[in-house]
């Protein structure tokens, strides 16, 4: 199964549900096109819904990894929202947990976009 990705408008966050896998290839390529077009259309607050992921590959994290660096160069921010256990896990062992802000609760997560943009 290959990577299905939808957007949705909440406030100032553009919200992307992703399902399926995230691996070398085109789970990769789609979801690295889908960040920089984002991004070109002005997007800078973007929230990637994991809940549906299977599986990521070690290309897949490196792909998350250049989507957030990307979007912290424009001056804005990506968070991550409900971890499965699988992919909480990899970046845990990854130590990528301490650089990615995550979420377990959609509101919280879109709440906490608004304070760090007017702490800013």
């Amino acid at each position: 199964m290959s990577l299905k990705a939808t957007t949705r408008q909440v406030d100032s966050v553009t919200v992307i549900d992703l399902s399926g896998r995230i691996t070398l290839g085109e789970g990769c390529s789609q979801l690295r096109e889908l960040i920089r077009s984002l991004l070109a259309k002005g997007h800078k607050n973007l929230l990637l819904n994991v809940a549906d992921v299977t599986y990521i590959d070690s290309s897949g994290i490196g792909e998350l990894v250049s989507g957030f660096t990307a979007v912290s160069n424009q001056g804005g921010q990506l968070k991550l929202l409900n971890l499965t256990k699988k992919v909480h896990d990899l970046l845990q062992i990854t130590k990528l947990l301490t650089v990615f802000d995550v979420h377990d609760d959609e509101a919280k997560a879109i709440a906490s976009f608004q304070k760090s943009s007017t702490g800013a």
